[in-house]
């Protein structure tokens, strides 16, 4: 029989996190007993560096989800492989959410090589909810380098970040 999955890590860069990230982090926890979310310290992501630092997506997110009463959830920094990270906290499984056809591609390659990195450690996709099918940080970022409002896309804590980060 096979052994049950009871820690998944779910990572990401999370620049900053978003409520379409937290949905995810919130049905992941209904579906395994321990979550952890892995912040990559990701410093040359798509050939540029974060807009937030390490600590400040660690805080972000533990902000977030203090904010919004989500509890149980462990969030950690990292570097390095994800299937690493995953070995050195004890996790059988990676969590990743989907917004479309591109993220698929995209994920599908990345599950391919941490299967053959680590054929113990199983992918799990979750479709992201309709409500937040739009919603990434990089447009998140956008949005408050315009001084554009991002009520409804991020929680109050990221959102005064935000302002402050773009001298909103």
């Amino acid at each position: 029989m096979a052994q049950q999955i009871e820690h998944v890590v779910l990572p990401g860069t999370y620049d900053p996190v978003t409520l379409g990230h937290v949905d995810v982090m919130r049905r992941a926890a209904r579906l395994f007993p321990r979550v952890t979310v892995g912040v990559a310290a990701s410093r040359g992501k798509r050939g540029v560096g974060t807009a937030f630092s390490l600590e400040e997506r660690v805080d972000m997110i533990r902000d977030s989800l203090d904010e919004l009463g989500v509890e149980g959830i462990e969030v950690l920094p990292f570097e390095g492989l994800l299937v690493d990270f995953c070995r050195s906290v004890g996790a059988g499984g990676v969590v990743k959410g989907l917004r479309a056809m591109t993220d698929f591609e995209f994920e599908l390659q990345q599950a391919d090589l941490n299967a053959h990195l680590a054929p113990d450690i199983e992918s799990v996709f979750v479709m992201a909810s309709p409500s937040y099918g739009y919603l990434s940080s990089s447009i998140v970022r956008e949005l408050a380098s315009l001084n554009s409002a991002v009520d409804g896309l991020v929680t109050t804590c990221v959102a005064h970040k935000l302002a402050e980060h773009f001298g909103a």
